[in-house]
């Protein structure tokens, strides 16, 4: 009898749907970088329902909340890198477990919506009574549910950009960054629409699966029920794939030294390091001068002291542009006196990038917009001030409130800066690209992670910018990916340290194009209008939400 328990509690196990809803968020966690199985994201979301069907209403939150915490803890393990010693552990589970209840709200709703009420907690009884609930209503029901579904998982990512500041990190349709025809949908919806492409082929799916179930001898019926998504998003495909195919326009060019010095986020902190890395700094910028280049880029973080407050390293910096008379970009804090200083407080500080002139002058500052919580600054501490003690940070940095474009004037070329990991919002970034901007500049340090997978899932992230605003960027990063992405967001370039890969040190020299003169850049419909497409879909759930409460008192009163 003993050996009988665990056999029962297995069997109680795998009829409770959450190893199976586990399942579907390390799907949906493998579709991203560094795996990046982009298919799986085709498949994920419709499992995770599918797990939910059949479910009562709090069974199926729980159930996607098991699935949103398995996604958000394997694709966010980069977390535990950061060199603090116990930090890294709370930040990571409280941030996961913290964004798992969007995908477990995406998986109630959507039980809310589904056309019919299923029972029975048996697999096979599950799973007839699935299928023929599915028959049961009118296929236009289906389709709509399908729609449905979709329509609000871009609803729960416009949120998840935007609430608490924002954290957009890992968006659906990020997973699609290598299938450059499709993405190209991004320069109209941003990348929600890829997002929305993914779900609805998913939930479309699970649909087709469940006719199989029921008509296994009727091989075709299945396709009424993906018809639709497969016409949408071949057609997509196609008209994305005759962009890539128009030549491209014989353009000027700038040449750009990306230099990544690899620094550990342990050496940072570190101030007996300083004028170390500062030295190798300087001699990997010397080697990559020689190939003359008429811009060279600094990463988030490059210099140990302010810029303009270190004498030192002001000389340095502004002898290395004289000396090859090219423009710089480089990133360092700074700081500002307070115009009514407190005890505790006499400056903001800002991080910062500056545009260096040829002739050694400071010419523009930039100062961060978008700051990372937690590890920039810590929110509510005038009320909750024992909240410092969950931060590694001992301070905190001020946004900045405006965004500033660099000018090389002689050299007729304009850019925008973003830092860190503002290049993966996509609200933000829109607002940084004139109709004469030649190209924007990411710097970012993630030498806070070592060799994991961040690197990668924020390039694939930030790839989406450059489409969605027509306009290529370029993103110099400590320890990667330093690369450029053209206009329509194709990785044309990345730099590899030998076995290190993309996480070692050295430079990177690139030609960018450019503006012909006096050209003005044709926008892009998102660019021009924003989240037409994401804020429909929000206003798509808060109906349904209100129909569900609505729904929810009618049966009270009816039941009273």
């Amino acid at each position: 009898m003993g050996k009988l328990q665990p056999l029962k509690l297995l069997r109680a196990l795998i009829l409770s749907r959450y190893p199976w809803a586990i399942l579907a968020g390390l799907a949906l966690a493998a579709s991203l970088p560094k795996i990046s199985i982009a298919g799986l994201a085709w498949i994920a979301p419709g499992l995770m329902l599918l797990t939910a069907l059949g479910k009562s209403g709090k069974q199926a939150f729980r159930i996607g909340y098991a699935a949103g915490l398995a996604y958000y803890c394997a694709s966010l393990y980069w977390l535990l890198l950061i060199p603090v010693a116990w930090f890294p552990i709370l930040g990571w589970f409280a941030l996961s477990a913290f964004l798992a209840l969007y995908p477990a709200l995406w998986v109630w709703l959507a039980w809310k919506l589904f056309p019919a009420r299923l029972t029975g907690d048996g697999p096979a009884t599950v799973i007839e009574n699935l299928a023929e609930q599915f028959l049961s209503v009118p296929w236009a029901r289906r389709v709509a549910w399908a729609i449905s579904g979709a329509a609000l998982w871009v609803a729960w990512e416009m949120t998840v950009a935007r609430f608490l500041g924002g954290f957009p990190w890992n968006l659906l349709g990020s997973s699609q960054y290598r299938m450059t025809p499709l993405i190209q949908i991004a320069a109209f919806t941003g990348i929600y629409g890829v997002s929305f492409l993914v779900v609805w082929s998913s939930l479309s799916l699970l649909c087709a699966g469940m006719v199989v179930i029921r008509r296994p001898a009727n091989r075709s019926a299945w396709m009424g029920e993906i018809i639709l998504p497969m016409l949408v998003v071949f057609g997509i495909y196609g008209a994305g794939y005759q962009k890539l195919l128009r030549p491209e326009e014989k353009r000027p060019t700038l040449t750009v030294a990306l230099i990544q010095p690899s620094i550990p986020q342990s050496l940072i902190w570190d101030p007996k390091e300083n004028g170390h890395r500062f030295n190798e700094l300087l001699e990997l910028s010397e080697k990559a001068a020689r190939d003359k280049p008429e811009l060279m880029i600094w990463p988030e973080a490059a210099l140990p002291k302010m810029l303009r407050y270190d004498a030192d390293t002001l000389a340095a910096v502004t002898k290395l542009a004289r000396a090859h008379q090219m423009w710089m970009i480089v990133g360092s804090d700074d700081a500002e006196p307070r115009a009514h200083p407190t005890a505790a407080e006499q400056s903001d500080y800002f991080n910062s990038s500056f545009l260096v002139s040829p002739e050694g002058e400071l010419v523009e500052r930039y100062n961060k917009r978008n700051l990372v919580i937690f590890g920039e600054y810590v929110p509510l501490l005038d009320w909750l001030p024992f909240l410092k003690y969950f931060t590694p940070i001992d301070g905190g940095f001020t946004a900045g409130d405006r965004v500033v474009p660099f000018e090389l004037k002689n050299l007729n070329v304009k850019v925008a800066t973003l830092i860190c990991f503002e290049d993966v919002f996509p609200q933000l970034a829109r607002e940084y690209v004139d109709g004469d901007t030649d190209f924007l500049v990411n710097l970012t340090n993630d030498g806070w992670f070592g060799e994991g997978a961040a690197q990668w899932q924020q390039a694939a992230a930030a790839l989406f910018r450059s489409v969605e605003n027509g306009v290529p960027l370029v993103r110099c990063a400590n320890n990667g990916l330093t690369c450029w992405m053209d206009a329509n967001g194709r990785l044309r370039q990345f730099f590899q340290a030998g076995a290190h890969g993309i996480y070692g040190p050295g430079y990177l020299t690139v030609e960018i194009p450019l503006l012909n003169p006096r050209e003005i850049r044709a926008p892009t419909y998102y660019r021009q209008h924003g989240d037409l497409f994401g804020w429909g879909c929000v206003a798509f759930a808060a109906l349904q939400l209100l129909r569900v409460w609505l729904a929810g008192r009618a049966a009270l009163r009816g039941a009273a």
